[in-house]
């Protein structure tokens, strides 16, 4: 019997209708005599409610509190799932990460799972059983209940597949799978049958959605493929998965392209240009759980002054003023702060060995006068800062010109 992770995203588990979809889908895979065991979020919209009402009692609400608030809605979706598969007369119950357990290391709102306790789990599967397992969260060693992150039910269903050495997971969300860009920005997008991990890390960091970063990166680290398809329609979808050999690599030299919104660019004027004066910068920024993305640093003709670059989220704006002028391990002349911004990404393994991708993106954007503010490049990646105004104009640009539509 082949054994496979199913996991639901709020979308799919939306409301009591979409919860008995589900429980088809799920029924499906048992009469074709597949052992399942099910990862549920929260019904779309409960932890958004949850963290506006945490935030309401208090603007430093308790860490550890928080997590166990937040982690009551995939409680109720699970119970919910559970009790319909019941209902259709299957043996299913509800399993909480506690129960498990499911072990996590690291901070509250952002814990990784560590290990899974699978001995009473698949003692229950090899009896026929079907667990419906809250995703997003775990326990730590204080016997505490944690979340791993927004979307992090991904990740705890790829874990629970790597523990359970199971067969396929399956990423169940509202949409048919990794597309080339957002369809919602550009109509041509293209849904994609095959991505690599690498890719796929770099298209969720950069502002794709569909997947957590972290759990693309868990699942590189274990080797586990992961199907992405809706829970809406019964398509294929799109697999994640391990390096391979495209069809046409000619045509295939980018994969996708990503976009962020609601960026921001601060630049420190007149540095002094020594070292360790990145790391004073920088380091009171981490401290305040400020994520600080892009950064370039002007050459110092003069060798004593320089001009520091980076971009953050425009929400975080004020703070890192603050932190930057209340900073007295550092001086500088004058500090600017740009905001609208976004940035715009192309992403394939296809151009570590192909010349003249950066000059082609390039001259595409700049054809329809769009200006580049800060680059920032990997082996397999280039992102651009540009007007969030001309985001939708750049996808368009870049789609055509890589021969995406």
């Amino acid at each position: 019997m082949k054994t496979v992770v199913l996991k639901f995203g709020g979308t799919s588990v939306g409301s009591i209708d979409r919860i008995k979809k589900v429980s088809n889908i799920i029924l499906g895979y048992k009469k074709k005599k597949n052992k399942v065991i099910v990862v549920s979020s929260a019904m779309s919209g409960v932890t958004n409610d949850l963290i506006k009402k945490s935030k309401l009692i208090s603007n430093q609400f308790n860490e550890a509190e928080y997590d166990v608030l937040v982690s009551t809605g995939e409680q109720a979706a699970c119970a919910l799932i559970a009790g319909r598969l019941s209902h259709l007369g299957l043996n299913s119950r509800s399993w909480m990460s506690w129960q498990i357990p499911i072990i996590t290391d690291g901070p509250y709102k952002s814990s990784r799972i560590d290990k899974i306790a699978t001995k009473e789990l698949l003692k229950y599967i090899n009896s026929g059983g079907i667990p419906i397992i809250t995703g997003f969260q775990g326990i730590n060693i204080h016997s505490r209940l944690t979340t791993i992150g927004r979307s992090g039910s991904d990740a705890s269903a790829i874990m629970l597949a790597k523990f359970l050495k199971a067969d396929e997971c399956i990423i169940y969300t509202d949409v048919e799978g990794v597309f080339t860009t957002d369809p919602r920005l550009h109509k041509k997008a293209k849904k994609i049958e095959r991505i690599e991990y690498d890719e796929m890390l770099e298209m969720s960091s950069l502002g794709s959605k569909v997947m957590q970063p972290t759990s693309v990166q868990d699942a590189k680290l274990n080797n586990i493929d992961i199907r992405v398809k809706s829970s809406f329609i019964n398509k294929p979808g799109t697999l994640i998965t391990k390096s391979f050999k495209k069809k046409d690599f000619s045509d295939q030299i980018i994969t996708g392209i990503s976009s962020t919104k609601n960026d921001a660019k601060i630049t420190i004027a007149g540095v002094k240009d020594k070292p360790g004066v990145a790391a004073h910068i920088f380091e009171p920024l981490s401290k305040n759980l400020i994520n600080v993305d892009m950064v370039v640093q002007n050459i110092s003709l003069n060798g004593k002054e320089t001009d520091l670059t980076f971009t953050i989220k425009t929400e975080d704006i004020k703070k890192t003023e603050k932190i930057i002028r209340e900073n007295k391990n550092i001086t500088y002349k004058k500090i600017s702060f740009d905001k609208d911004l976004a940035k715009v990404s192309i992403i394939g393994v296809g151009m570590i060995t192909t010349p003249g991708i950066t000059y082609r993106m390039f001259k595409a954007l700049a054809s329809e006068k769009i200006n580049i503010m800060v680059i920032s490049t990997s082996e397999i990646k280039i992102s651009v800062l540009i007007s969030s105004k001309l985001v939708k104009k750049a996808i368009t640009v870049l789609h055509k010109e890589f021969k995406l539509d």
